[in-house]
């Protein structure tokens, strides 16, 4: 048996950057404390979600990797604990700014970044505005509990970034994220679609997954933001496990069995009744490419 216990938090955002840190901080300490050995804080926890509106003093917020605040605390804090964590955090590298995540192994060694793929653009989440796509393509680390798999908010939506990430071996998808209402229109609600989606990127997979999301209301003048928590865990059939409601601040943990986890997936055969030969019309955009055996 290889036990592993994981943890999805979730906590009110602000501008003040070492309050956040802090708050952080508590969460993974709590996390920590009541077993948990990878632990995901939500995605850009260092100050308020600033996408809402395009204003330029706004992408001084970017940091290369090794000024990042975030990541040096929380590489001195995965030492302690002896614990996993990856650190949301906004990246610059060059002349191009990433919405990126530092995992910290659990010695407080830096395993490496991955950039968020898939960058949304709409009212409220400006995305394309702040953030390059990413391009270190999907990843998986060997940490010292599990193989793990991290996506970025809006790469939660692509049920092949999922699939990516279990092909290469990840035993745990983790998701840190920013979502909540619409400002041109709070008759919008996508959390259950939200979570529904995930589920089945984990039922799919037969492989759990953690969403860590925030809560709170942020406004950038006009617009404002509602960001609905509900951070979960699901298992490998995509059930919850563990949720949390809309507003409160939490720590969630549960505990799996990578062996047992290994065996369901090799038992469902779902790798290996897969048809590669029939998915070259997943490389399309229109989706009219002609199968490679058609006549």
């Amino acid at each position: 048996m290889r036990k592993v216990t994981v943890a999805a938090t979730q906590m009110i955002g602000g501008w003040n950057v070492e309050e956040n840190i802090a708050r952080g901080e508590k969460l993974v300490r709590d996390a920590a404390a009541k077993g948990a050995q990878i632990i995901l804080l939500q995605e850009l926890f260092e100050r308020n979600y600033f996408c809402q509106k395009q204003k330029p003093e706004y992408l001084e917020f970017a940091t290369p990797l090794e000024n990042n605040q975030a990541v040096a605390h929380f590489t001195k804090i995965a030492k302690e604990l002896n614990v996993v964590l990856p650190i949301s955090f906004y990246e610059r590298a060059g002349n191009c700014l990433y919405n990126s995540v530092a995992v910290i192994d659990a010695d407080g060694s830096y395993l490496g970044t991955y950039r968020k793929s898939h960058i949304p653009d709409g009212p409220g989440y400006s995305e394309k505005y702040y953030f390059t796509p990413g391009d270190s393509g999907f990843k998986v680390w060997d940490t010292a509990y599990a193989k793990i798999g991290i996506g970025i908010c809006w790469d939660q939506w692509f049920p092949e970034c999922a699939r990516t990430m279990a092909l290469m071996g990840a035993e745990l998808l983790f998701y840190p994220t920013a979502i909540g209402s619409e400002p041109h229109d709070p008759t919008i609600s996508s959390r259950d679609h939200w979570q529904r989606t995930q589920q089945g990127h984990a039922a799919a997979n037969l492989v759990p997954l953690i969403a860590s999301n925030r809560i709170g209301t942020e406004s950038e003048q006009d617009f404002s933001i509602t960001f609905y928590g509900s951070s979960f865990i699901a298992d490998q059939f995509g059930a919850k496990v563990q949720e949390a409601d809309e507003v409160s601040e939490a720590v969630l943990v549960h505990s799996f069995d990578l062996d047992e986890l290994a065996h369901i997936r090799r038992s469902w055969g779902v790798y290996r009744d897969r048809r590669i030969d029939l998915f070259d019309t997943l490389l399309t955009k229109d989706g009219k490419t002609v199968p490679k055996n058609s006549n």
